[in-house]
């Protein structure tokens, strides 16, 4: 997933398995998976769930595999509402940021949604917030403007 610029379609065709939570400390959840599904490191694992708390949704990131068929992950948000035994479905992919001309000039959050108060636009592709540095050769020496939407 280094160079190439996903569409919503590729991303919901790399669902993974399904997990339960298993503790929860702070931002800090372990989630327990089959040992089939197990997700891959830096894979993010969501949250939706109604619970007497309210509607929760929630992103995780996997930062380890822990014995037992668990991995640990770190929330992107509150973990306020959480409780053992909610079932984590593992989207299969790294966090992914909305990419592309119409993302310009717009506020986003950590988890690729936006928070300027205004509606998500209608983007094209998503790539990974984890990619492999760029190659030496492709580095510019020249003086030129890096466009970053803010």
């Amino acid at each position: 997933m280094a160079d190439h610029i996903y569409t919503k379609e590729e991303l919901e065709a790399t669902r993974g398995g399904v997990g339960r939570i298993v503790r929860i400390v702070g931002p800090v959840v372990d989630v327990e998976f089959a040992p089939a599904q197990m997700p891959t490191i830096y894979n993010a694992l969501t949250v939706q769930a109604k619970t007497p708390a309210g509607d929760l949704n929630v992103m995780l990131e996997v930062e380890t595999e822990l014995p037992g068929n668990i991995v640990r992950s770190v929330a992107m948000s509150s973990t306020d509402g959480l409780v053992r035994g909610l079932e984590v479905q593992d989207t299969g992919h790294p966090i992914m940021m909305p990419v592309g001309p119409e993302t310009l000039g717009r506020i986003w959050n950590v988890m690729g949604e936006p928070v300027d108060e205004k509606p998500m636009p209608p983007v094209k592709g998503y790539m990974p917030i984890h990619r492999p540095a760029p190659a030496f050769d492709d580095l510019s020496t020249q003086t030129e403007i890096f466009e970053t939407g803010i």
